[in-house]
């Protein structure tokens, strides 16, 4: 009998489906965040219209891939989910009244005028602010490692707020500031394309020190990985990651003071693959570090066999919708209201 199972590796497809999703997420709806971010310190009101015009046609679609990431942790690892949510209740609960407020004042400031919409200009920006700096609170808890017992979670409801969580949050409100005022870059021109070009350059110093932060600190806590990437031959094989990262920073530098338009926000793009690739091998083949692997945590494979055969004919819509809307709405955005 035809079995799904017996020809694919089922718990590792979809731990890279997952892994996958959650990267384009942070990508996608990065630069919306940062756009909102840097949005109440804007010159003007009228880059502030250019702004969230830039973000209008995405900023919704970005999140599918919160919601792929999170239901197929769900559905595919149920093991890892129980022992996860409970860990990270509070900051992901902060993490979505974040996201819903951005997107309430993101519909309510189209229609505002006056004082009101300086209101929802500012909600905008905190409800980005509180999204960001809570996804990587859960970053920092996650690398950090959770606290179990047989196969339940065993800390408590605040083992997640530490220096090392705060920092992290700290470093990614800087790293999505730096991919929305790229986004901004290629986006717009003239005065609020300047003002994102200074952003850019502020930002950038402290992205990089974010990331220094995060490379050394995880070898650092832990002896597994410190000899993952010290260790011969190891250290010669993943020494191309950090160099990258390095060449895409100096080359962000550059391109920022060489006038060029499309490739800061590339570059950053490449800063965040490097930065993910980095992570990914470092807490390779944990799901619940340092606990249980993917495959200790996966649902049976009748299961992960059926929910495989959707996500291969949705995954494809999808990335085709999410393409199309890209193709249609490129260019640069005007003042003008066109939501």
């Amino acid at each position: 009998m035809f079995s799904l199972e017996n020809i694919v590796d089922l718990p590792l497809i979809w731990y890279g489906l997952i892994a996958t999703a959650i990267f384009l997420y942070v990508l996608l709806d990065g630069f919306d965040l940062g756009v909102g971010i840097l949005f109440p310190f804007a010159p003007t009101d009228q880059c502030r219209d250019r702004m969230i015009n830039s973000i209008a046609p995405f900023w919704d679609g970005n999140e599918t891939w919160l919601v792929l990431g999170g239901g197929g942790l769900f559905a595919a690892f149920p093991l890892a989910y129980a022992i996860l949510m409970p860990a990270l209740y509070i900051p992901i609960t902060l993490m979505l009244l974040g996201l819903i407020f951005r997107g309430v004042a993101f519909e309510f400031r189209f229609k505002a005028t006056g004082k009101s919409r300086r209101i929802w200009d500012y909600s905008f920006h905190f409800g980005s602010l509180a999204a960001t700096f809570m996804q990587g609170m859960i970053l920092g808890a996650f690398v950090t490692g959770f606290k179990v017992q047989g196969r339940g979670f065993a800390g408590t409801a605040f083992d997640w707020l530490n220096a090392y969580s705060v920092t992290i949050g700290i470093a990614l409100v800087f790293g999505y500031a730096l991919l929305g005022a790229t986004w901004l870059i290629m986006k717009t021109d003239n005065d609020t394309q300047a003002w994102a070009r200074k952003c850019a350059s502020y930002v950038l110093g402290y992205v990089g020190l974010g990331l220094a932060v995060v490379s050394i600190s995880m070898p650092m806590m832990n002896s597994d990985i410190r000899a993952l990437w010290f260790d011969t031959p190891n250290v010669f094989m993943l020494l191309p990651i950090p160099v990258a990262s390095l060449i895409l920073f100096i080359m962000i530098w550059r391109d920022l003071h060489n006038g060029h338009e499309y490739r800061p926000f590339l570059m950053s793009l490449g800063v965040f693959f490097t930065g993910y690739l980095g992570l990914g091998i470092s807490l390779w083949p944990w799901l619940v570090p340092f606990a249980f692997t993917f495959r200790q945590t996966a649902a049976a494979p009748p299961s992960q066999s059926l929910l495989l055969v959707g996500t291969i004919v949705m995954l494809p819509v999808v990335l085709t919708y999410v393409g199309y809307c890209y193709y249609i709405f490129r260019g640069k955005a005007s003042h003008e209201s066109a939501y």
